[in-house]
């Protein structure tokens, strides 16, 4: 009988033990915090834009781009790129809507193309062959039957495609960014593997006590 009453008072401790733990685990205070060392030091997303203007910093005062934007606003830009949103989205971002244009030129002279700027109303061989001709740009529109701004958008376009001279800055920026992202990957799946785990684990054990 003594014996019955000694596992039945383990049964009652271990469980509240099973159950604090579970507490702990579910306010994920157990598992987010070890993850702050994944990939080396985790970065937020102030710290991988300030990373990206640095280097923007560099392009500009080497006047490889001359941009109404600063570094920061270029690697707020390219985060925002990153993260799935158009150029009127991230202008908001910036504070002004009215600087959609300008973040759309910024973008493409940082190779960040989208499908729809190479959406042209004609072949592009046709533009590149009439660009190399002694046409000016006004005959060149009224050829395409397009505006003298859009036939300026293409070839912004186009130039920046082939201008090699921003490559090196631009891979170091994509390095920063991809590793953002196998970072990110492996923190989500680290924590949601750990915090599943966890709750099956200390889930099933409080049911076999139950």
């Amino acid at each position: 009988m003594a014996d019955k009453r000694k596992k039945g008072k383990n049964k009652i401790y271990k469980k509240k033990e099973l159950l604090d733990l579970f507490t702990n685990i579910t306010r994920k205070t157990t598992i987010v915090e070890p993850m702050k060392k994944i990939h080396g030091t985790l970065r937020d997303t102030d710290a991988i834009e300030r990373e990206v203007s640095l280097v923007m910093r560099e392009i500009i005062n080497q006047e490889y781009f001359r941009t109404k934007l600063t570094p920061r606003q270029l690697a707020n830009l390219v985060c925002a790129y990153y993260a799935g949103k158009n150029d009127t989205e991230i202008a908001r971002e910036l504070g002004d809507e009215k600087l959609s244009k300008t973040v759309a030129r910024a973008r493409v002279r940082l190779k960040l193309f989208r499908d729809l700027d190479f959406k042209m109303p004609f072949e592009r061989e046709l533009l590149e062959s009439l660009l190399k001709s002694d046409k000016t740009m006004k005959d060149i529109s009224e050829d395409l039957g397009i505006s003298a701004s859009s036939l300026r958008e293409y070839r912004h376009v186009i130039e920046q495609e082939k201008d090699t001279i921003l490559d090196p800055y631009l891979e170091r920026i994509r390095d920063v960014m991809e590793d953002r992202d196998l970072t990110e990957q492996m923190t989500r799946g680290l924590v949601n593997d750990g915090l599943s785990e966890a709750i099956d684990n200390t889930e099933a054990e409080l049911a076999d006590l139950s």
